[in-house]
């Protein structure tokens, strides 16, 4: 059984192949797809030892080919085989298009990149839901086998794939215990945020964000029977699947996410398999959340919803929004400029009555007025808001502005509204900031004793948010100022003296040094007895 470390070390060998060629925001469909590819043909043929071999445990993968190839020949056994893998994978992969079959060709160099592209056809050709439709449409549209970027001629494009499949070939995807696959496919995600720069917010929520938001909506919760949870604007789906971190019951919870990224949400696809989520527990859409509203109303009901959108970006505002349910009892739309708060209504829509929901956002939300200021308004009127949480500036790959999570319920007895400051306390790693356990830990147990703490959190009532014209700003309600210590004015004297005396001792060291210097020269001389001359001045007047 391959361990982490042999893992990291294949990816990482597979992504050398690339890095050279492409920037890691391209380069990343590349490797990601390739082991998805070989994580699927793998998964399918151990399933075919189980049900005509001696099962995985006493099977090699070549073994399990040349078994598949076999069956293959009888057109009845071969049709039967397939039937029972479509029953359990939704998929099936002709033998001579299997990841082991490929690497076969490659170690005796016929390879050729149809025979891959072949295979991307063939899986995302054969998948059907229950409802007819195909979730593996399109899935490997990101993966440009023919791209100039993997080389300037056939030969050298089918080197470069050649070396990502070898690399990643080393490893049994498979047989890797509990969810290291999935782990290992977080943390690539993560390290291609990292490269990536502003353009890791597309697709990536820094793991211990997405740990806290997901918590903080579990609070008090008990879903070991099942829950549903909805992320808007879902990325490569980190942000969903914290939950099976948390839950009881992992494989009762159904998500639901919608991505406006075409790329980005084959990522999240890919990313829900190789995390052992069933395709009948995900409801994963490519569209626009804002202009396009999903679900449909009828599926607005959801026990939890997490959201880390674009900050401040432009949408359209037109006026028939104003009819849209879910914006259109607070009057005013988001502004044409800033779509924020557009996504946080949106969100609170789809929210069940007994659920939470967290988003992370810019503080401008907290403050600004004008449309801004009326929708939050409405919202603290009508009990919405059940805490504000400062967190640290550059948490996040695409921006290094500090940020804040607005957490809103259906069902809250009161009005009033959780403060708590927590941009202060993390550890600075070399490129970034980063929440400590203990950090996530205390913002979690702050939330939910609602109790003050000193220079740290602030239970405001609705009066005191009222009387600050409804206005969020953390510092209105949670002092963080620390004084300046008193000064100790004997100790101070005492230093001085000190200083002084240590000032003197070495002027008159110094004078002596000088009066045993001399020179030929005239001038250089007569600079030498003045300088003396000062000095000696100076002593005496210290003396």
């Amino acid at each position: 059984m391959a361990s982490n470390n042999e893992l990291n070390t294949a990816l990482y060998s597979a992504a050398g192949a690339l890095r050279s060629k492409m920037d890691a925001n391209e380069y990343k469909n590349y490797l990601l797809g390739i082991v998805f590819y070989k994580y699927l043909s793998d998964s399918m043929l151990y399933e075919i030892s189980d049900l005509v071999g001696d099962g995985r445990e006493n099977t090699t993968l070549e073994e399990a080919q040349k078994l598949y190839e076999q069956y293959e020949k009888d057109p009845d056994d071969a049709e039967e085989l397939n039937e029972e893998l479509r029953n359990t994978f939704s998929y099936t992969i002709p033998s001579k298009y299997t990841c082991t079959k490929i690497l076969e060709h490659i170690n005796d160099h016929s390879f050729q990149i149809v025979e891959l592209a072949d295979a991307f056809k063939e899986i995302e050709g054969s998948v059907q839901d229950k409802d007819g439709k195909n979730p593996f449409d399109g899935l490997f549209d990101d993966v440009d086998l023919y791209s100039r970027r993997l080389g300037d001629s056939a030969q050298k494009q089918t080197d470069t794939i050649s070396s990502v499949l070898n690399a990643i070939g080393k490893i049994d995807l498979v047989k890797l215990p509990g969810d290291s696959l999935g782990d290992a496919y977080e943390f690539l995600i993560s390290r291609f945020a990292s490269d990536s720069g502003k353009k890791a917010g597309e697709f990536y929520t820094p793991q211990q964000v997405s740990e806290l938001l997901t918590r903080l909506t579990l609070i008090n919760k008990d879903y070991s029977d099942g829950m549903t949870v909805y992320d808007p604007a879902m990325g490569s789906a980190s942000l969903l699947l914290q939950f099976r971190n948390f839950v009881k019951n992992k494989d009762e919870i159904i998500y639901y996410g919608q991505e406006i990224n075409t790329s980005t949400y084959n990522l999240a696809r890919m990313n829900m398999i190789l995390h052992h989520v069933d395709i009948a527990n995900q409801r994963l859409k490519n569209g626009d959340t804002l202009d396009a509203d999903w679900p449909p109303t009828m599926k607005n009901n959801f026990d939890a919803v997490v959201m880390n959108p674009p900050y401040s970006i432009p949408w359209s505002a037109i006026k028939g929004f104003l009819d849209d349910p879910r914006f259109s009892k607070y009057g005013v739309l988001a502004p044409k400029s800033k779509a924020d708060y557009a996504f946080l209504l949106h969100g609170y829509y789809h929210l069940k009555s007994t659920g939470t929901m967290a988003i992370v956002l810019p503080h401008g939300i907290l403050f600004r007025g004008a449309r801004e200021g009326k929708i939050r308004q409405k919202l603290l009127e009508d009990g919405s808001i059940d805490a504000v949480i400062g967190l640290p500036a550059n948490l996040f790959f695409s921006t290094s502005i500090p940020t804040v999570v607005v957490v809103l319920k259906k069902d809250k007895q009161d009005r009033n509204v959780m403060f708590i400051d927590a941009s202060k306390e993390f550890e600075k790693q070399k490129n970034q900031n980063i929440l400590r356990d203990e950090d996530i830990g205390k913002i979690l147990d702050t939330y939910k004793k609602r109790e003050d703490v000193d220079k740290y959190a602030h239970l405001a009532t609705f009066d005191e948010i009222k009387e600050n014209d409804y206005n969020l700003n953390i510092p209105r309600y949670v002092d963080t100022f620390e004084p300046e210590p008193p000064v100790d004015l004997g100790k101070l004297t005492k230093e001085m003296e000190e200083t002084q005396k240590e000032i003197e001792k070495t002027q008159s060291e110094l004078l002596g040094m000088m009066k045993e210097l001399t020179s030929k020269d005239e001038k250089t001389q007569n600079d030498l007895n003045e300088f003396i001359k000062m000095l000696e001045n100076e002593v005496r007047r210290n003396g």
